[in-house]
């Protein structure tokens, strides 16, 4: 009997063809056309509404026939579920996802499942979904669910600065915060690996946290700028390169759990994607020092604290406007948080939900006289939450 041979690993590093620049977003379709003649299109209400007046007209143009639908109440399983009616519908042979990370990550599962061409033009600078071989799943309310790891990246990924530029500030301040924990949960989880390509990879998170952290400022006091331009590049393209160099090796940790756990609070809903990771980013650092009694992570954490006020980050659970949340709704998200299958236990040492939930309340403390984890401690930030 000859010996069953194993399926090589796939790495799916990048998309197969980027296009970028201002205005570029009509020329585009003509790649978009290379890929099929009855495009899908998802997106939100909003941005499908928007991109009426510079789509529509090039997709006719080039004689494509396009469909559209919304991918609301979430990119969740109801939702996938008439996307996949409604494209099967039209006799789709490819899909163009439009908007934030929701309708991109929609868009290439909706993809995935029909075993077709995915076009992704992100509307924003929020995520990397645009780039990304992942899709994240929601409840209809939008709790975070599970995710999904897809076989490879985008076709085609459009990135038109100018479409970016329409976007609130507040986008782009999210995405930045988004890309920066790419460095702090890879350092943590893969900085010891002696493999070349995951080596890359949190090589380039760090590159990544040293370009936001000398050019954000900058970019969002000058929007449309070339540097603006650059911290775009950043936030919606490098960051997608180091997930596709490290793959599953080059895991999200705590920060990216922190906000799995939050999205499961519906106080938490009026907060974006990277706002609650770059909170969970301190949150990080915040048990490093708790349970490990690390000065690094608490200089590191002092930086951060400096660089998200200059920037508009979220700093606390009340800059996040959960100030007025109960303690069992913060257990509850604690708790998720802290799952079996949950990214946090991709740290260095064990954490509880009691644990995690100190870090939640105490990411501005300051850090002289670190101690490591006791029960005063507990007893002290369970106090300052009911306080």
């Amino acid at each position: 009997m000859p010996t069953p041979v194993n399926p090589l690993p796939v790495l799916s590093v990048a998309p197969s063809q980027v296009i970028r620049g201002r205005g570029i977003l009509a020329e585009a379709v003509a790649a978009i056309a290379k890929l099929g003649q009855r495009p899908f299109v998802v997106g939100g209400d909003t941005t499908l509404q928007l991109v009426q007046s510079q789509l529509q007209p090039a997709l006719k143009q080039h004689k494509l026939q396009a469909a559209q639908m919304a991918y609301l109440p979430d990119c969740s399983e109801t939702s996938l579920a008439a996307l996949q009616t409604a494209f099967q519908a039209h006799q789709a042979d490819s899909v163009i996802g439009i908007g934030g990370g929701k309708a991109l990550d929609a868009a290439k599962l909706l993809a995935h499942q029909c075993a077709t061409p995915v076009v992704t033009i992100p509307t924003s600078g929020a995520t990397c979904a645009a780039w990304t071989a992942l899709s994240n799943v929601y409840s209809n309310e939008g709790a975070f669910l599970y995710d999904v790891p897809l076989p490879q990246c985008p076709n085609l990924l459009i990135l038109d600065y100018d479409l970016i530029a329409t976007a609130p500030q507040r986008t782009l301040v999210a995405g930045i915060g988004d890309a920066i924990a790419k460095w702090y949960e890879a350092s943590v989880s893969s900085g010891h690996s002696q493999h070349t390509l995951i080596i890359a990879a949190v090589q380039q998170a760090r590159v990544l946290r040293d370009i936001l952290f000398q050019k954000s400022v900058e970019a969002l006091q000058h929007p449309g700028s070339d540097t603006w331009q650059e911290v775009v590049d950043a936030s919606v393209l490098l960051a997608g390169v180091i997930g596709g160099l490290g793959g599953a090796q080059c895991r999200t940790v705590a920060a990216h759990a922190v906000h799995n756990g939050l999205t499961h609070l519906p106080a938490s809903h009026g907060t974006l994607h990277g706002e609650k990771v770059a909170y969970g980013i301190l949150v990080q650092l915040r048990l490093e020092e708790l349970i490990q009694g690390s000065q690094l992570a608490a200089t590191a954490r002092q930086q951060l604290l400096k660089f998200y006020t200059e920037i508009g980050l979220p700093c606390s659970l009340h800059d996040l406007g959960l100030s007025q949340t109960s303690l069992a709704d913060l257990e509850h998200a604690a708790a998720i948080a802290c799952t079996e299958n949950s990214d946090i236990h991709h740290l260095p040492f064990p954490v509880n939900p009691t644990q995690l939930l100190a870090a939640m309340v105490s990411t501005t403390a300051p850090s002289q006289g670190i101690k490591r984890w006791g029960e005063e401690e507990i007893e002290r930030q369970e106090s300052e939450v009911q306080a």
